[in-house]
């Protein structure tokens, strides 16, 4: 059984702040399915209760940050040298600024993240590297996100930009229209920039699969599950670049071992759009 209780927990860096351990993240889940360590046990609780229904669950995790990376080491390759991490979780294994800066030590990458413990977390991570930094905003909330990305000086709206949203519009209700969210974002973006969106899909799923995706209920951001279409309506007028929209291994695999059997299994879509240019 789950106590209701809150705790005041030191948090890496030594600033502590005060969490509610009556609720799991969904950012600390997301973070104990790959193999971190920023996690509560009422976040393992409820990553087990959902891995108990659907054993695959993690591979499922693995393979969206697998996606991610691909899509940071494309948009490195295609000349984009900032990335605007939108619902980034905690950074660790495979972060975006570790892949484009190794590809290209210039890059500069603004993570956006809800979670507090998440943004605290990645304070802690990103400390002295001077071309990353982390805001606490909701996605709900494109236009302070964009003012307080530029405030940083490491994003230049002046000049192509990748606009990165893996594993997070799913969070967002319909009621509170995430189109048009994600439209702010667009249409913020200079020509030829990029907008890469990975989304979790009810298309192909088996029950068990759709059943351990309404747990999220019991996190503060329930998923909500979207079809093929309505995903690829959030590129608008961008051009998606080949595969296209796409179960996530099947988006440019390194290596034919990397989509196995049944890639819809893991049950979300992967995609990159380019903005056209004028």
């Amino acid at each position: 059984m789950i106590h209701a209780y809150a705790q005041r927990v030191e948090l890496p860096g030594g600033q502590p702040t005060d969490i509610d351990l009556t609720r799991p993240s969904a950012a600390r889940v997301y973070d104990y399915f790959l193999g971190g360590a920023h996690n509560f046990e009422v976040d393992r609780q409820l990553a087990e209760q959902i891995a108990s229904m659907t054993p695959n669950l993690a591979d499922t995790m693995r393979a969206g940050r697998a996606f991610l990376r691909r899509a940071v080491r494309y948009l490195v390759d295609e000349g984009v040298d900032q990335f605007l991490d939108i619902g980034s979780g905690i950074p660790t294994v495979g972060n975006v600024h570790e892949v484009a800066q190794a590809a290209n030590p210039a890059s500069r990458v603004v993570y956006v993240d809800v979670d507090p413990v998440a943004v605290m977390h990645s304070r802690s991570i990103l400390e002295g590297n001077d071309l990353a930094g982390v805001i606490e905003a909701d996605m709900r909330d494109p236009d302070r996100i964009l003012a307080d990305a530029q405030k940083m000086g490491l994003i230049d709206l002046s000049r192509p930009v990748a606009v990165l949203l893996a594993g997070v519009v799913h969070f967002v209700p319909d009621a509170d229209r995430p189109a048009e969210a994600v439209a702010t974002l667009r249409d913020a973006a200079p020509p030829g920039s990029f907008l890469a969106i990975s989304h979790s899909t009810f298309d192909k799923q088996p029950q068990e699969m759709l059943d351990a995706q309404r747990l999220s209920a019991r996190t503060a951001t329930e998923i909500t599950l979207r079809s093929h279409d309505e995903i690829a309506g959030y590129f608008g007028d961008f051009a998606l670049v080949e595969p296209g929209l796409v179960f996530l291994p099947l988006w440019r695999p390194e290596s034919p071992g990397d989509v196995g059997d049944h890639p819809e299994r893991f049950g979300a879509y992967g995609g990159v759009g380019r903005k056209p240019s004028m």
